[in-house]
This record gives C-alpha cells, structure tokens and sequence, in this order.
C-alpha cells in the first residue's frame, strides 16, 4: 500500500512517452545572446558583432546566428538596421523572456561555470603576478592610458571597452603570450563564448569596484608586489561570477 509519502497510483495512464522538443542550433544560440545581453556583456544601444564574427565565437553557422538575431528581433531584443552601417543592435538588456532564456542558459552549466571562475581566478592572478615582475616602462604607460580612460568614461560602453583595455595590457605586461592567450581562452569559456566581461545592471556597484580594484592593481603592478597584485586580481575576477550569479537568481525568481 502507499504510503502518506508516496502518491496513490491511479488507472489514469502517464503519459511517459510524450513527445520531446529537440532544440535547434539557433534556438541554443539565441539563449545564449539573450543572456549574454542579460548580464551585460553587451549594452543597450551596442551593435554586436558581425554574424560572421559571432559564428566563430560560437563555433555555429551563419545561418545559426542569423535566424537567432531573427528571433531576438522579434522579441525587441535586438533592433536589425539595413544598410552600410546597420547590424544588430541591443535595445533592451531584460525583456519578459529573458528569464527563461537565462534558466536554460546558465542553470544546466552552472556547476562548470562555478569550476571556471575559480579557475580563472587563479589564472588571472597568476598573470597579475607576472605583470608586477616584468612590467616594462612601455606596458605601466599602456596600464595607466587604460586606466584613466575607463575613470573618465562618460557611459557604461566607455567603461567597458577600457576594461577590455586594462585587462590587455596587463596580459601584455605578464611578458608570455601563451599565459595571455591561455588567460583570455578562459575568460572567454566563463562568459559565454564572448571575450568581453560582464557588466552587469546598471543600477549595480560594478563599475564603482572596478575602478577601485584597477587602481589598486595598477598600483600594486608599478610598484612590484607581485603578492599583492595577485591577491587583487584574483578578487576583481569574482565581479563576473556575481554578475552571472545575480542574473541567474533573478531568472529562478522570475
């Protein structure tokens, strides 16, 4: 007899064998960009990247890529221009669906995604050491230019692309491109297959910590203290996993 943990079993018959909705290519690569744009990877008003250029980040076809710019269209995600210089352009960072789009994104890779921000974490720390060791007076110049452009940007685009700056250089200053290719690689696996950070909502902290945590790794690279430039980057990577982690909370509340 069941029990009163167990439910009464019923004539009724169970439909085990209902169908099963395969998911197409496009459909995958339409979650991803949907997220990509829920976390801040790219910004309302931001044109993104070239079909062709998004079909070798994602490893997909063309036409992958294509019905998928197509579907976020539809949703009024993205805005398709015609012309010299039209593309795909974010209109809205959340819309209604991205919830759901952000759930099977995220959720089913999230043990993973969890192995490769500590991964990275260590990695870019491991890269911030190097830096303070073999910094050129070329690479403190190119570190300081990023730095003072991402504390003077007037947008949250501004801000990211000096991010995207600061972070080369560094790379750079770590004096092995292999470390700096490895690093980037990892990065880019932690964020979707695109190789830019996160950015969050913009009514967050982010860009306020940022900027804190570049100062102190700049300076920290000019002075030589490697320790505590690996100390500091390794804390600035967490930015991106609480970014990732925020959005995925906010697609399970949804």
């Amino acid at each position: 007899m069941p029990t009163s943990e167990e439910p009464a079993l019923t004539s009724k018959p169970v439909l085990a064998l209902s169908p099963v909705r395969l998911r197409t290519v496009a459909e995958e690569v339409s979650d991803r960009l949907t997220t990509a744009i829920a976390i801040g990877e790219f910004l309302p008003g931001q044109r993104l990247p070239a079909e062709r250029e998004m079909a070798v980040m994602l490893d997909v076809s063309r036409g992958a890529v294509r019905e998928a710019l197509g579907c976020l269209d539809a949703l009024g995600i993205v805005e398709i221009r015609r012309g010299r210089l039209g593309g795909a352009f974010v209109r809205e960072s959340w819309t209604e669906g991205s919830a759901e789009a952000v759930r099977r994104t995220l959720l089913p890779r999230w043990t993973e995604l969890e192995q490769l921000f500590d991964l990275c974490g260590l990695l870019e720390a491991t890269v911030a050491r190097a830096a303070a060791e073999r910094r050129t007076d070329a690479d403190l110049a190119a570190l300081n230019e990023a730095f003072e452009t991402f504390r003077d940007a007037d947008s949250a685009t501004a801000e990211q692309s000096a991010d995207h700056a600061f972070h080369a250089a560094l790379r750079h200053a770590a004096g092995n491109p292999r470390l700096a290719a490895l690093c980037l690689d990892l990065t880019t696996r932690a964020a979707l297959g695109f190789p830019y950070h996160p950015w969050g909502a913009s009514d967050d902290d982010s860009s306020e910590r940022a900027l804190r945590e570049h100062a102190a790794l700049l300076a920290a690279v000019e002075s030589g203290d490697a320790e505590r430039a690996g100390t500091i980057a390794r804390e600035h990577f967490t930015i991106t996993e609480e970014i990732m982690r925020q959005a995925l909370e906010r697609g399970l509340s949804s």
